[in-house]
């Protein structure tokens, strides 16, 4: 490029006008990029004190709080003084009048015999009455047939059931039943909704094998199940079940309730919904295998249990100390191969599962959840083996 000047004309390399205009173009970028980061920290700034001043902060979750988090108020807006509500401690109801429903043995119907599908008949009444759930602590519950669990069905695979449901004329509310069993809308409770006084009618096919829950679905739900409506059902594969020596089922499930002293209580959804059971327990009551209800067997003797968790909440760790399982049906699948040599199985709310064990040594065995502190709150249940020492498997002395 040619420049001229006072003194002429003068040549100027084109690097040195690029190098200016490049220049330039630099620092108009810096003045752009400074004031991108002054707007960035504003930004930030903004967004930090937002948080800071608007947001509410975490409260971890404590023993003594419901939720988890404490309330909290923006102190700049904080809302005037109030005093406390005054805090009313639950009081027990007066004693429970007239009959009380049961808890059942455990004990389940024989093996059935027959290799044809067929047409069976079930019929049942649903009872709201008081109940027992631990020594002097009752509550209002809601029965099939006056008992929970409910009564335990034994049919095969093919079977049409024809299902009866009367809902006794002394009742309060609807009551139906949702079978876990049953292929249609409901699990059968959309054609089973009855009123105090009435009956309902219905048949269903049964088409898979396998151990299943029942429960109410009617009105409230979760608290129907929660305040005893529930039981198994056994659908037996066409070639039956091996033999084993004995038979029993176990249920697990939660009570919520008002208080836990002796006394009449209420059922306290509050506690259902953030899963705060005042008794976890086997067969619907705290002791209801313990004792001399405690299941029985022999040294030698292989023992099948049938193993639900209604819930209404927890998941079930279900373990018996002392032994392990020799065959495990997960699920409560009877068309899948059982598992082998489990030492506790897990069953979720809802579900099932079979479960065989043979006794070698003699003793009391406590089948427990073994999400353990549940112990404390009725989780708990004795098999009692009777027989010959196995000095060669077990001994010792304190």
């Amino acid at each position: 490029m040619i420049e001229t000047t006072p003194k002429g004309r003068r040549a100027v390399a084109i690097t040195d006008m690029s190098g200016g205009i490049l220049s330039s173009l630099g620092f108009w970028l810096f003045i752009l990029l400074l004031f991108q980061l002054i707007g960035l920290y504003w930004g930030v700034w903004e967004i930090q004190n937002h948080y800071a001043f608007n947001v509410r902060p975490f409260t971890p979750y404590t023993a003594d709080s419901n939720r988890f988090f404490e309330p909290w108020v923006d102190e700049e807006v904080a809302a005037p003084a109030v005093a406390p509500a005054e805090v009313v401690q639950a009081e027990p109801g007066p004693p429970p009048e007239g009959e009380l429903a049961v808890f059942p043995s455990g004990a389940v119907p024989p093996p059935l015999t027959r290799s044809e599908a067929q047409s069976v008949v079930l019929e049942v009444t649903t009872r709201e009455m008081p109940y027992e759930v631990a020594d002097g602590v009752t509550t209002d519950a809601f029965t099939f047939d006056g008992q929970i669990p409910g009564p335990f069905y034994r049919f095969r695979v093919g079977d049409t059931v024809e299902y009866h449901l009367k809902n006794d004329e002394n009742n309060v509310e609807d009551h139906s039943t949702d079978f876990h069993w049953v292929t249609g809308p409901g699990g059968g409770a959309e054609v089973l909704q009855t009123a105090p006084g009435e009956e309902s009618v219905a048949r269903f096919k049964a088409l898979m094998p396998g151990l299943y829950l029942y429960h109410c679905a009617s009105g409230d739900i979760a608290m129907h199940i929660a305040s005893g409506m529930f039981g198994l059902v056994l659908v037996e594969p066409e070639g039956g079940l091996a033999p084993v020596d004995r038979e029993y089922f176990v249920v697990q499930n939660e009570w919520y309730l008002a208080g836990n002293e002796p006394g009449h209580w209420d059922m306290d959804r509050a506690k259902a919904e953030v899963e705060e059971a005042t008794y976890v327990v086997f067969n619907g009551r705290a002791g209801a295998l313990m004792g001399d209800n405690a299941l029985k067997a022999n040294v030698g003797e292989t023992v099948r249990l049938y193993v639900g968790n209604i819930g209404a909440n927890y998941a079930s760790s279900f373990h018996i100390i002392g032994e392990m399982f020799d065959r495990v049906y997960q699920y409560g699948s009877l068309t899948t191969e059982p598992l082998h040599d489990i030492q506790t199985v897990l069953i979720p709310a809802g579900g099932t599962a079979i479960v065989e064990i043979t006794f070698e040594v003699p003793g009391t065995y406590l089948m427990v959840d073994h999400s353990i502190f549940r112990l404390d709150k009725g989780a708990v249940g004795a098999i009692v083996v009777e027989g010959p020492e196995a000095p060669d498997i077990y001994s010792g002395s304190n």
